[in-house]
């Protein structure tokens, strides 16, 4: 790990203080009891929502479809307590009272009591709003109604029912009950009550909450994007993938993309028709290359899974960048440096322009606590401050990459993100 830069830690700790404040919230907002909490879906997001609030002394109930996969996803959250009491984690009590406040459901009428309903089901628009549909006849009035969702519009999911002000979004991330961030996105008629309460039950459940508006990806999700976008480019202009995956494990972070997209499973949202290829996933998949799971992706990866670069993979990649014309060069780990984290500021600083987060502070949290952003840094924003927002703007405009408005206005009047 690099020495920490200037103020670094100061600045992450005054963002954790900060981050819970709404400031357009009265202080005095009165907050709604959370006694029950309900979650929809028992597989390995939504067994680890649960586990959060059973540790924190709240019963849930839990609801599938199906018994079998209600019993494996109940058996699954049983080996995680053990588990944690074997390390030490927790205490024995603690985890045979959490187990004993869960209550299994095939039912969604089991939910109808509950004061707090989060739905963590496939990330589809349709499957969501039949859900809130099927909730709002059924949950007790006054109840909050959340969406674990990671891209989708919380404004229409919460026009499915006939109490928007109660609809948010609630953005964990996997593995849901160890991950510290818990982005909580507020919708256009989303009450003030409620908002408050879930920020407060955040912090109950040992989260870190950073408000997002609503918007494709939220906060987390629309930057990684612009850094996805840019490391696909890379690897068509000639960039070996494992070069990339290297650059942001010398920054600090524990994995690059490609081994991210490897570990998550390569065919996640692939049509399965191998003969339909349009990116270089899809050429993997077609190969039957599915990432760790099939032990062999971007790279390929032995019993104990540890991963080495594929001369297959190489090929592929060659192969389908002359198919589409792309000429390959040689590809600076410079280069590779500045067009992965450049747009991710800038677009940052976009979010920040349209009031998608409060501060930029916020952003820092997420990106910290929710896709291991090295702490040294202080957080994205805080280190674009001091790696200069002028030498950003400049990098950015020599790899012909779009600059946000607020970029450059702080670039040309002297200021920064974090006040630093």
């Amino acid at each position: 790990m690099s020495d920490p830069l200037p103020g670094a830690l100061a600045h992450i700790e005054a963002a954790l203080k900060l981050c819970a404040v709404i400031d357009d919230l009265p202080a005095d907002t009165p907050l709604l009891p959370i006694a029950k909490v309900g979650v929809i879906g028992a597989g390995t997001m939504g067994g680890g929502i649960a586990m959060n609030f059973l540790t924190a002394g709240i019963p849930v109930t839990i609801v599938e479809l199906q018994q079998e996969a209600l019993d494996r996803g109940v058996s699954v959250m049983g080996k995680n307590y053990e588990a944690s009491v074997k390390r030490g984690r927790i205490e024995p009590a603690v985890a045979e009272a959490a187990m004993a406040a869960l209550t299994p459901s095939l039912s969604f009428d089991a939910l109808a009591d509950c004061d707090l309903v989060i739905e963590a089901v496939y990330e589809s628009m349709e499957v969501k709003k039949d859900v809130f549909g099927r909730l709002d006849a059924i949950v007790k009035p006054g109840a909050i109604l959340a969406s674990n969702t990671s891209y989708l519009d919380v404004d229409e999911i919460s026009a499915a029912t006939k109490r928007p002000e109660a609809v948010l979004g609630m953005h964990f991330f996997s593995p849901a009950n160890i991950m510290k961030l818990l982005e909580v996105v507020r919708g256009a008629k989303t009450g003030a009550s409620q908002l408050a309460t879930v920020m407060q039950l955040a912090t109950r459940i040992k989260k870190v909450p950073v408000v997002s508006g609503v918007c494709h990806g939220f906060i987390g999700n629309r930057m990684l994007a612009k850094r996805q976008e840019q490391a696909n480019a890379l690897l068509m202009e000639g960039a070996a993938y494992y070069d990339i995956d290297q650059v942001l494990l010398d920054f600090g972070f524990p994995m690059g993309p490609f081994q991210m997209g490897d570990l998550a499973g390569l065919d996640i949202g692939w049509h399965r028709d191998p003969s339909k290829v349009t990116t270089i996933r899809e050429a993997l998949c077609a190969k039957g290359r599915w990432g760790q799971k099939t032990s062999k992706g971007f790279y390929d990866y032995d019993e104990s899974r540890q991963r080495s670069p594929s001369d297959e993979v190489k090929a592929i990649i060659a192969d389908f960048a002359a198919k589409s014309g792309v000429a390959q060069r040689e590809v600076s780990k410079h280069e590779i440096f500045e067009r992965l984290l450049f747009p991710m500021v800038s677009e940052g600083a976009l979010i920040l322009d349209e009031g998608i987060a409060q501060r930029a502070s916020d952003i820092d949290l997420v990106w910290l606590n929710g896709y291991g952003w090295p702490a040294w840094t202080g957080g994205i924003m805080f280190w674009a401050d001091h790696e200069g927002l002028g030498k950003i703007v400049s990098g950015l405009e020599a790899h012909g990459l779009p600059v946000a408005p607020l970029l450059a206005k702080l670039t040309s009047g002297g200021g920064t993100f974090c006040g630093n």
